[in-house]
């Protein structure tokens, strides 16, 4: 199949996917932020009758945190985060959790403030680190390729194709905080730095099968190359894609709630990264060394 003749409609797709979500981004106005960035309280809860996850939430929307997260540390024993508590709020929580779950006692094991100061602090840093992991691969990349002619093209192209993924899930995110009220927290920051990971190791699967293609049949066109290894890497690329899919699908549909939005980000991503090595990373290359970029 002829993937270079297509790398007109791969771009085109791609900013019809893209651009929906950077105008719900500029308009919404953005991602809607969770308790992590915003501030909020956190409470350590040991309960003295046996109370289950999924009947905890439901008391604490009852009571009027719907939007806490918890999170299960060892038997009947629970961490959660919420809306920032005033010190009546937090009793008036404590006696509806022990009228409704627990009428043997609960017990507040912890209970601190999460300051919106810190989760300021907390996307910097997490800012910083995708700078310096996209910093780190172009680098790589760039020197891994050094065989072939114009290797920093390979470098440029993976950091595009990262860029590229990273767009589309925080495009998706931002549309579902209008249209779902979901809400992004730091699990959503672990997810994206996966998603780094992820993007580049299956773009450096294709790109090594140029690299040998390119070094085997050095009097081919580029474009020739590119369409044979994608060719022979896309059974390998949908094959893993696939398994990884199975999995987050039985994760997603019966794994905790805690997790959920890290699984929705990675669901995402195993199906714009293998999209992506094919239809944007190696297209780049093709773009750029027959002149469509200027």
């Amino acid at each position: 199949m002829d993937f270079a003749a297509k790398r007109g409609w791969f771009f085109l797709l791609s900013a019809l996917v893209i651009l929906p979500g950077l105008v719900f981004l500029a308009i919404a106005p953005g991602l809607k932020p969770g308790i992590d960035f915003t501030g909020g309280s956190t409470l350590t809860l040991g309960f003295a009758d046996g109370v289950e996850q999924p009947e905890l939430r439901v008391e604490l929307a009852t009571l009027g945190q719907p939007d806490a997260t918890v999170q299960k540390l060892g038997d009947d024993t629970y961490f959660i985060r919420t809306k920032e508590l005033s010190v009546t709020t937090k009793v008036a929580l404590l006696e509806g959790l022990k009228t409704a779950l627990s009428p043997n006692g609960v017990v507040e094991l912890s209970f601190d403030l999460v300051s919106p100061v810190v989760a300021a602090e907390t996307v910097v840093n997490a800012f910083y680190a995708v700078l310096a992991a996209a910093v780190g691969i172009f680098i790589y990349v760039w020197w891994a390729f050094r065989n072939v002619p114009s290797p920093v093209r390979y470098g440029a192209a993976a950091i595009v194709a990262l860029v590229h993924d990273a767009l589309i899930v925080i495009g998706i995110f931002a549309i579902l905080g209008v249209v779902a009220d979901i809400e992004v927290g730091t699990m959503f920051l672990i997810a994206i730095l996966t998603v780094i990971g992820y993007s580049v190791n299956d773009t450096i699967v294709v790109f090594d099968r140029i690299r040998e293609n390119v070094l085997t049949y050095p009097n081919r066109e580029l474009a020739q190359v590119v369409n044979l290894s994608i060719s022979e890497t896309l059974g390998r690329s949908l094959n893993t894609s696939l398994t990884l899919l199975f999995t987050l699908l039985a994760l997603l549909l019966f794994g905790g709630q805690t997790i959920r939005e890290f699984l929705l980000v990675l669901l995402i991503v195993v199906i714009v990264g293998t999209y992506s090595s094919i239809g944007i990373a190696s297209q780049f290359l093709i773009a750029w060394e027959y002149g469509d970029l200027r």
